[in-house]
């Protein structure tokens, strides 16, 4: 079991923006840079470094910029979001299994004033691959971006849940109330009501403007070592009680409306490890950062991860229950609707600070805390907690 063996030692981020004004690259080491001066360690200490197969900067162009000797593991972990937390349970298994001792997890992207991914990409469907041949079904009926596709899986839950758009604007709200007094976040002091998200423009019925996340630049870097290294380290270590990956039955990407019982069954195929692996249940969390790429998705996961019933998630969040003060309060760092898009990994650190107790909107108690990965795609989870 992996359960316990090592912990997130530092996090650094760069400042998230719309327009970094600089390389990909660039954002990757200065992020590193932060998340090891964080965790009090010289560059010189990693021997490990993962990311997502989406990155635009290899493994060996960002040791070749930090001057690092060597590398002893390195990885990519593919399905876009879906690999943030997959990235930090490769960092575990490696130092688990004594090939590294202290893995950096990375990040980086300028993904509003570079590669947008909202866009419809030709590449997508043309590519000589079988994921090229997967897009060759739904492209030509025009269902060519991510809000297209989710917007499908999205109707159907109304279809059958009762659920309404504004059910999916209390997630918004939430999110956007926490970030407004993060000054970290993109939409810091500006929070939104119900009546401002049902009044935002159509991007795909019935996904609303305040229903999609943002577009972001910016980098996220995660130290990963072994628990016993860690207690020496600056930070007070958030210990990895739990690391999961999955794909469910008549797995696609970002069409799951395709199957027969409407759900994200990937995400339980994760959630049965990591309760499994962290001898925890649903009621044990203190709080949850949820992947909030199109809202609908968030409601889907409190129910696959077995917080409510399945269809109930719309009556789990009503009254504020998913806001501070609330039985489960969703992404206190105003999530990727809120603070910044970084394809999940600034809500790793966001897991990070809660463990820690230095949260901008800090939740109450010494609970574990659950974070998620892409949804729509074959995906990843942790669970953190003290040590």
């Amino acid at each position: 079991m992996i359960s316990g063996t090592a912990a997130i030692a530092g996090i650094g981020a760069t400042e998230f923006s719309k327009d970094s004004g600089r390389s990909e690259l660039k954002l990757a080491v200065q992020a590193t840079e932060a998340a090891l001066a964080d965790a009090g360690l010289p560059v010189t200490a990693v021997d490990g470094l993962v990311t997502f197969s989406m990155d635009s900067t290899a493994e060996i162009a960002l040791a070749r910029e930090l001057g690092l000797a060597e590398l002893r593991f390195f990885s990519h972990i593919g399905y876009g979001g879906g690999a943030a937390c997959a990235t930090v349970q490769q960092a575990v298994l490696a130092v688990s299994a004594g090939l590294a001792q202290v893995v950096v997890c990375y990040r980086a992207l300028n993904e509003r004033s570079g590669h947008r991914f909202g866009q419809v990409s030709r590449a997508a469907v043309a590519a000589p691959t079988s994921s090229g041949v997967d897009n060759g079904w739904h492209y030509p009926m025009g269902l060519g971006t991510p809000a297209a596709t989710v917007a499908m899986i999205a109707r159907r839950y109304m279809h059958e849940y009762g659920a309404t758009s504004e059910d999916f604007g209390r997630v918004t709200v939430a999110d956007r109330r926490h970030a407004a007094v993060n000054p970290d976040a993109w939409f810091y002091q500006r929070p939104i009501t119900l009546a401002e998200h049902q009044a935002s423009r159509w991007i795909t019925e019935p996904l609303r403007l305040l229903d999609c996340c943002q577009e972001s630049d910016g980098a996220v870097a995660i130290v990963v070592t072994s628990l016993d290294q860690a207690r020496d380290l600056r930070q007070r270590p958030a210990v990895i009680q739990a690391a999961a990956q999955g794909s469910g039955p008549d797995q696609y990407v970002m069409t799951s409306y395709y199957r027969d019982e409407l759900g994200l069954p990937e995400m339980g195929v994760v959630a049965r490890q990591l309760w499994r692996q962290a001898g925890l249940g649903p009621p044990d969390v203190r709080t949850a950062v949820l992947y909030d790429h199109f809202t609908p998705y968030v409601l889907l996961q409190l129910e696959e991860l077995g917080f409510c019933p399945r269809g109930e998630a719309r009556h789990f969040i009503a009254d504020g229950a998913i806001e501070m003060g609330g039985r489960l309060p969703l992404n206190p760092h105003g999530g990727q609707l809120g603070e910044a898009y970084i394809h999940g990994m600034n809500g790793i650190a966001e897991a990070v600070r809660q463990v820690r107790g230095t949260s901008v909107n800090q939740v109450p108690g010494d609970g574990p805390v659950l974070v998620t990965a892409g949804t729509g795609v074959p995906t990843s989870a942790l669970i953190l907690g003290l040590d």
